[in-house]
């Protein structure tokens, strides 16, 4: 027979599986619908009858089961392979198969290699020595070789000899270190043992996570196909394959003395996902138990384990806070300590933002990671340009200089008019453009400019205007109106009650605005909406019933209000569904409650959308009253459940 009594077992299992996901997706939609999209797989999963446990939610052990099916059935789909080609082989005339057998016996390092393909000598070849595992994928890596269907259908057979004595091997575990930090192709070699079955029983700790599904629109792959993506990435940022995408990355990359270090806790970052704890805890402990094992020094361990366990920080601050708040970047380098940690961590959040699927990467998110590197650096090398004061010193000798063709007395005055932080918010090309561009349309009572900025995929924008409560607000509404999504802001009042505010916006694929024709369209929106021309929730109400693969997801709603991030600010991180005309609703609602924003920093996450707002009350103070928190987190949350409604006009009400 062509399968053994335990493959064949497992091929009718399959098959049954695979008929009852059909019928049931089948009855689910009411047609011959052959693709499991989100919407229904949650109904799916609860009629088949699998339940939250251990961290994972139903509909994620249903998308497993269903992955590590289809991956039986590409096993036994090899084995098939490996039959029908021997079949055929030996139907060959006798000089073809005297030809074969010459090719065949081609020796690499024990093994046999015809037409490319590594194979092994006999059936009992892992049997003899279980550590021949890690060889057959030693010599993979290392000559870039196939494995041919034969000794892939006998490794399928011989799982059992991967036990807690072969993991315990010293030269395994060298081997399996090698191949994991080869600076050839190790996403290749690794994809192979993981396909084969063979690395989630070596490290049991992946194969927890081996076709595990996130049930969201973020991340692409299966946490193990992840996890093998992002170490393809590190290897190509080491290669400079990809120099121009990831120019600092490669640079790092190629200044430290750990790139063992690097690969390793690439391999483990995400390994604890699916677990009821925290995962990057979760990680970093498993971490402290692989390293030694694979013969790492102490010192090696703790940094791979606290790589593992900050992970998500730096991308988390990048996306989510004020860079240009030196509490921010004080805080960040407390948690880094050293640069040679913060070089390693710099690689690792590229490559790891850039596995995570198709479009997660762009150039916001490299200038936001630049942007913390640098000014973080300084920090650790104790050249932070002196002082606060001494920069703004700076900043405004700059510009000064800049513009010596205009009389003394207009420098001088523009010189004082931006408030403190408005120094520290902006580099000096873009001191001077906006000096520039206030001056030439000073008799203009609304200037709105636009600049796209291919380099970081986002479009600016810069409204200079009377400012008034809720202007942001309705600027907000304004770029939803026009179908655009907000990723930065940054609010000032000038001294004499002028509002200077800017905005970095994307498109629908997560790039800049480039077009005139869309960029007039969109500044003729903005001009607008701030006139009352347009009410942007009619224009957001009409885009939000577009049916949309978001309506699949369910996401509690959540605020947190933390006074400790900022001097100056109480920063308000919100989190819920993503939808249109959110950030619109967010701030409506802070106009309500009359809170005044500095910043405003957004971040999407698939389906999630994760606000960060800069606050303070109307006299410029943090809001630190109980009943004041209380209000802002309920209208909040409100506007969370229902952002079209909470944008409507309103009372505006004052928390006490």
């Amino acid at each position: 027979g062509v399968f053994s009594r335990q493959e064949y077992n497992l091929f009718r299992k399959a098959e049954d599986f695979l008929w009852a996901v059909r019928c049931e997706l089948h009855f689910v939609t009411g047609r011959a619908e052959e693709r499991i999209s989100f919407d229904v797989q949650t109904e799916m999963a609860e009629l088949l009858g699998y339940q939250e446990h251990r961290g994972l939610r139903g509909v994620e052990r249903f998308m497993k089961h269903y992955f590590l099916v289809a991956k039986d059935v590409g096993d036994l789909t090899r084995i098939l392979c490996s039959i029908l080609e021997d079949q055929e082989q030996k139907k060959k005339p006798g000089i073809g198969r005297f030809m074969a057998a010459l090719r065949r016996k081609k020796d690499v390092q024990g093994f046999e290699v015809a037409a490319g393909r590594l194979s092994v000598k006999s059936e009992s070849f892992f049997e003899e020595d279980p550590v021949n595992i890690l060889r057959l994928f030693h010599v993979v890596d290392e000559h870039g070789l196939q494995i041919h269907p034969k000794a892939l259908q006998l490794l399928t057979r011989s799982m059992k000899l991967i036990d807690a004595k072969l993991r315990k091997n010293e030269e395994a575990n060298r081997l399996f270190r090698e191949i994991l930090t080869s600076r050839k192709n190790p996403e290749r070699t690794l994809r192979k043992m993981n396909e084969a079955g063979v690395l989630g029983r070596f490290v049991p700790d992946f194969g927890r996570i081996v076709a595990l599904m996130q049930f969201n629109m973020y991340h692409h792959y299966t946490a193990d196909e992840h996890l093998i993506r992002a170490i393809g990435i590190l290897s190509e940022i080491e290669r400079g394959d990809l120099a121009e995408e990831y120019p600092l990355a490669n640079e790092l990359m190629s200044k430290t003395g750990k790139r063992d270090v690097l690969f390793v806790a690439m391999f483990l970052h995400d390994i604890a996902k699916g677990r009821p704890e925290d995962h990057s805890e979760a990680g970093a402990a498993i971490a402290r138990k692989l390293c030694p094992r694979l013969g790492m020094s102490k010192g090696d361990t703790e940094t791979v384990a606290w790589l593992v366990e900050n992970h998500l920080v730096m991308s988390d601050i990048a996306q989510k806070r004020d860079l240009s708040d030196p509490k921010t970047i004080q805080d960040f380098a407390n948690i880094v300590q050293s640069p040679e940690r913060l070089k390693l961590l710099l690689v690792l959040t590229v490559a790891d933002i850039k596995a995570v699927g198709p479009g997660t990467w762009n150039g916001w998110k490299a200038q936001l990671l630049r942007e913390l590197y640098f000014e973080t650096s300084a920090v650790l090398s104790g050249d932070t340009q002196v002082n606060r004061e001494g920069r703004i010193t700076a900043a405004k000798d700059a510009l000064s200089e800049a513009l010596t063709d205009w009389p003394k007395t207009r420098r001088d005055a523009h010189l004082r008019r931006p408030p403190k932080r408005y120094w520290l918010a902006f580099d000096a090309e873009t001191h001077l453009r906006h000096a520039h561009l206030i001056w030439e349309q000073r008799d203009e009572p609304l200037i709105v400019s636009t600049k796209p900025d291919a380099f970081r995929s986002v479009t600016e924008i810069t409204l200079f205007t009377q400012d008034h409560p809720g202007l942001f607000s309705r600027f907000a509404g304004a770029c939803a109106a026009a179908g655009v999504s907000i990723v930065d802001a940054k609010i000032f009042t000038t001294k004499d009650g002028m509002a200077l505010d800017t905005l970095w916006v994307q498109d629908d694929h997560n790039k800049s605005l480039s077009e005139t024709r869309r960029l007039d369209r969109l500044e003729d929106t903005i001009r607008k909406v701030l006139s009352g021309d347009i009410l942007p929730p009619d224009v957001i109400e009409q885009r939000s019933k577009r049916h949309s693969r978001i309506d699949a997801f369910t996401i509690a709603p959540n605020v947190y209000i933390d006074n400790e991030a900022s001097h100056q600010f109480t920063v308000i991180e919100v989190n819920g569904l993503d939808r249109p005309g959110l950030l619109h609703a967010l701030t409506r609602t802070f106009f309500h409650l009359g809170l005044t924003i500095g910043s405003a920093h957004i971040a999407t996450f698939g389906e999630r959308a994760v606000d960060v707002f800069y606050v303070t009350d109307l006299i410029g103070q943090k809001v630190t009253n109980t009943n004041k928190k209380k209000a802002v987190e309920r209208q909040l949350l409100e506007a969370l459940e229902n952002p079209i409604k909470k944008s409507r006009p309103q009372k505006r009400e004052v928390a006490a």
